[in-house]
């Protein structure tokens, strides 16, 4: 007899990482587009302010979504609430001041829903997806590169696998 996993919680994606700046250098990064175009989306229709909806465009899989900006504490959180497949997700940034000049910075992405399988998936899926952001991000703010890595994780004419 084929005994399955029992889940007593629903499954949420929380990534998190030091990134040796400042928290407000590294909430702008989140806000402002012209910053997180660099390591993330390619385009957005503007910063990041409550009650605002934006635009967020990744160019190269030829894909937009509408974000709704739930909350803003400047230099301690953002809330927003995006599409996740069919249903609104909720992500949520939480920066953490470290010493005089580093952030700990986490997010969480939360409200999956589905099957036991599919959220278990979907929240897999999306905490790789924000930890090739967070990554991006520290090689960006730290050193100054571009990694791509968001655009290099599904290359066009590779399947995924």
């Amino acid at each position: 007899m084929k005994r399955g996993l029992e889940l007593t919680e629903t499954p949420i994606a929380k990534t998190e990482m030091l990134i040796r700046k400042p928290v407000a250098e590294v909430f702008e990064a989140f806000t402002d587009p012209k910053i997180t175009s660099k390591f993330w989306f390619t385009k957005g229709s503007g910063k990041l302010e409550a009650g605002k909806q934006v635009t967020w465009t990744w160019e190269m899989y030829n894909i937009s979504t509408q974000v709704n900006v739930t909350e803003i504490e400047e230099n301690k959180r953002i809330l927003i609430n995006w599409p996740y497949g069919d249903v609104s997700t909720t992500v949520e940034w939480v920066f953490t001041p470290y010493g005089n000049d580093a952030t700990y910075l986490s997010i969480t992405n939360s409200g999956f829903t589905g099957d036991g399988d599919k959220v278990v998936n979907d929240a897999l899926d999306s905490k790789g997806g924000f930890t090739w952001v967070l990554a991006g991000l520290k090689a960006l703010l730290e050193h100054g590169v571009e990694l791509n890595l968001v655009a290099d994780a599904f290359p066009k004419g590779l399947r995924k696998h």
